[in-house]
């Protein structure tokens, strides 16, 4: 099978185009740098459908990846994802693997026992609020058009857990890589929201899943990490902050 992974020169992209291949895959490239198969804008159709052409699936990992200026937000993330899905639907390809974020339900809070992959949205940034209106899509896909979408919701993607939050919400890029090929893979996927983490000793994020993925992958058996100040008893951490409030960023962005 050929798939169209979309953001591929991006940090995770890379993890997958080194990794993806080794467990069969066939690798379609699309981004907006240069070293893509396929170079171009995820707002252009006309790019989308020579990307698509001949593809069984997509990964779809471009646009804005953090926390930005709402027209920077907007363009990537809303715009860019409904031409993505359009695309999709124009060429058949109707397996979905979309790169939601643990940012889409940041203002959820830690509770007892481990949190469903399903919990509602709580979007901590407009960063994701973009997330929650990519599930909503993806949604709106399954339903009105057969596709079939795991929709990710992405912890802390690293090499190694960058500090005390991710002792809980890390990703490995092996993980990564095993959740990516499993969603791929599935026999019946329909429309699935699952929490992308490894299996870290500390997280409380629930790895119940209808794809078989089973992580390895344990943030605990690494060198410690800085402690960090990112909140632990919210989702979000540090996004949850008022550092992250609109005006906050829009100074950030103009150097104010």
């Amino acid at each position: 099978m050929t798939v169209l992974l979309t953001g591929s020169q991006g940090l995770i992209g890379t993890a997958l185009r080194e990794r993806l291949p080794g467990l069969g895959w066939q690798l379609r490239t699309f981004d907006r740098s240069p070293g893509a198969d396929v170079v171009g804008e995820l707002t252009d159709p006309a790019t989308l459908d020579r990307a698509l052409l001949g593809a069984d699936a997509v990964v779809h990992l471009a646009g804005q990846p953090a926390e930005g200026p709402w027209p920077v937000v907007r363009d990537s993330n809303l715009e860019g994802c409904y031409q993505l899905f359009e695309a999709a639907r124009r060429a058949g390809v109707r397996r979905v693997v979309f790169a939601s974020s643990n940012h889409a339900v940041g203002f959820t809070e830690r509770a007892a026992g481990e949190l469903p992959p399903d919990v509602p949205p709580r979007p901590d940034t407009l960063y994701g609020v973009s997330k929650v209106f990519g599930e909503a899509l993806a949604r709106y896909y399954c339903d009105r058009y057969g596709f079939e979408v795991a929709c990710l919701r992405i912890g802390t993607f690293a090499e190694r857990p960058p500090d005390r939050r991710a002792l809980g919400t890390w990703l490995s890029p092996a993980d990564c890589a095993h959740l990516v090929d499993r969603c791929l893979r599935s026999p019946e996927l329909g429309y699935a929201l699952i929490w992308g983490v490894s299996a870290n000793r500390d997280r409380w994020w629930s790895l119940a899943n209808p794809v078989g993925y089973r992580p390895s992958s344990d943030a605990a058996e690494l060198p410690a990490p800085p402690d960090g100040t990112a909140r632990t008893d919210v989702v979000g951490g540090a996004f949850t902050t008022a550092a992250y409030g609109i005006d906050e960023v829009l100074n950030r962005a103009h150097g104010s």
